[in-house]
């Protein structure tokens, strides 16, 4: 029965009006109706992941006889379709939703078979001869689809951040070893401290991305763990035994990535561990980003009246009311992403935690955080590294100014003269507004030479103004 630009389907619960153009059923459609409470759809990795795992399945059970030869030829075709984003527009559900994600397996399923039958001759909605529950999701249950695919969209994702984080490192290192030999002033609790190189302070950043690489990557072993072949709640009921393992080694062949099957698959359906331990390494970097750009903000701030030892590039008009001015622009969006990503950081943790008994009834979510959460910081990382720290530049005669100026040039005094009489001198310097140098001279405290040499900050910094190693990885 239908009626113009609309078709009428029957499922278990009875009829169900849809779209007569709509690649999706009755179940989709039944979610569409429930769960419209906001903008948020499926990450399109995820509708890839589900098009892997639905295409491989096919194959599978094509060659295992569990489907119909010529079936699982035409599955395949329509879910490879699917991988390659074709039908990304059919799948209108909302991320808040059943928490097993059945709406998700299933309204692939439906486009899978709709598209299916229409390449063997049947109108969508025949649901014959290939049937959504009965040949495409066969040997399957959302309860080990759904975690599988998050694990496959997951660990593609994560590729992708790490290559954009080894470009920002990269950016960083080099900036590293193009200030090595600009000597500025250390600060520890925003006050002046000794002397140091901007080449240190950028070998830090480079360092702690470094870090968030090696912590993001130690988070991929368990998701290459997938829970196919588990089914309902792990047992594996309804599966061929050998079904899960084959589909899981020709989606790895096609990755490129480790796969296999879980070691638990009562672990692997029950819990999301993985996603919060992926999301643990992203909340870190998240905190290490906020500390660069809030970094990169201080020293560039000014021009004239903040620190003002580095200048970022000038990328838009900073203000509607003051000519001129020029704001940090791409380090307060990095601010922004990482605060956001924290955010979804501590979502995802509850989430995880939210598994009663066999099965976790928060997936959709989690799906989603830590989709959203990858792609993010892989756009921020990039952005940052191309429109920020490439354009960076240092002013040397602002730091040596800084640094002349600055009290805790008596520290090195102190080994000279005694704590107590540099603590004295730097009293002394800060009331009357005067350098340690000027006193110094003054007062005759030491050789005019070992005054030069004792006062040369190059001699604070360290052996060729940076460390070993801290330029590079």
């Amino acid at each position: 029965m239908s009626e113009e630009g609309f078709r009428v389907e029957s499922d278990t619960m009875g009829e169900v009006r849809l779209p007569a153009w709509a690649y999706w059923g009755a179940q989709t459609q039944r979610a569409v109706e429930n769960f419209g409470v906001s903008d948020k759809r499926i990450p399109p990795v995820l509708i890839e992941a589900l098009g892997l795992l639905k295409r491989y399945a096919a194959e599978i059970n094509g060659e295992l006889g569990t489907v119909p030869a010529e079936l699982a030829k035409a599955i395949a075709q329509a879910a490879e379709e699917l991988i390659g984003g074709r039908w990304n527009e059919h799948f209108p559900i909302d991320v808040f939703q059943t928490g097993s994600g059945t709406s998700w397996n299933m309204n692939a399923n439906e486009v899978i078979a709709n598209r299916a039958n229409e390449i063997l001759g049947s109108p969508l909605g025949a649901k014959k001869p290939v049937h959504p529950n009965d040949h495409v999701n066969r040997g399957q249950s959302s309860n080990d689809v759904i975690p599988a695919a998050i694990h496959i969209a997951n660990r593609r994702a994560g590729e992708d951040l790490v290559a954009a984080l080894r470009e920002l490192e990269k950016a960083l290192s080099d900036k590293a070893v193009a200030f090595r030999e600009v000597v500025k002033l250390g600060r520890t609790h925003l006050q002046d401290a000794v002397p140091m190189t901007l080449g240190q302070e950028f070998s830090g950043y480079a360092s702690q991305i470094r870090k968030g690489i090696r912590r993001l990557e130690s988070s991929f072993p368990h998701l290459e763990e997938l829970a196919l072949g588990g089914t309902a709640v792990g047992t594996g009921l309804n599966a061929h035994p050998g079904f899960a393992p084959a589909v899981i080694e020709r989606i790895g062949r096609r990755s490129g990535f480790p796969f296999r099957q879980a070691e638990n698959l009562f672990e692997a359906l029950a819990c999301r561990d993985a996603q919060a331990e992926l999301m643990g390494a992203l909340n870190t970097l998240a905190g290490s980003l906020l500390k660069i750009g809030n970094d990169l903000r201080l020293l560039a701030s000014g021009p004239r009246a903040g620190l003002g030892e580095i200048t970022l590039p000038s990328l838009q008009p900073g203000s509607s009311i003051m000519p001129g001015k020029v704001n940090p622009v791409i380090p307060e969006m990095v601010i922004q992403a990482a605060v956001y990503v924290k955010g979804k950081a501590q979502a995802v943790s509850m989430a995880a935690a939210a598994a009663p008994l066999e099965l976790n009834i928060m997936m959709p979510l989690v799906a989603y955080e830590t989709l959203d959460s990858l792609a993010l910081l892989t756009n921020t990382c990039r952005v940052f590294r191309e429109r920020c720290i490439a354009g960076i530049e240092a002013d040397p005669e602002r730091c040596a100014d800084w640094i002349e100026w600055s009290l805790a040039l008596v520290t090195p005094l102190a080994t000279r003269i005694g704590y107590d009489q540099a603590a004295a001198l730097a009293y002394r310097a800060y009331k009357e507004k005067k350098k340690v140098r000027e006193l110094l001279e003054e007062e005759k405290l030491l050789p005019p030479e070992e005054i030069e040499a004792v006062l040369d900050p190059k001699h604070m910094v360290g052996p060729s103004g940076a460390p070993p190693g801290a330029a590079s990885p």
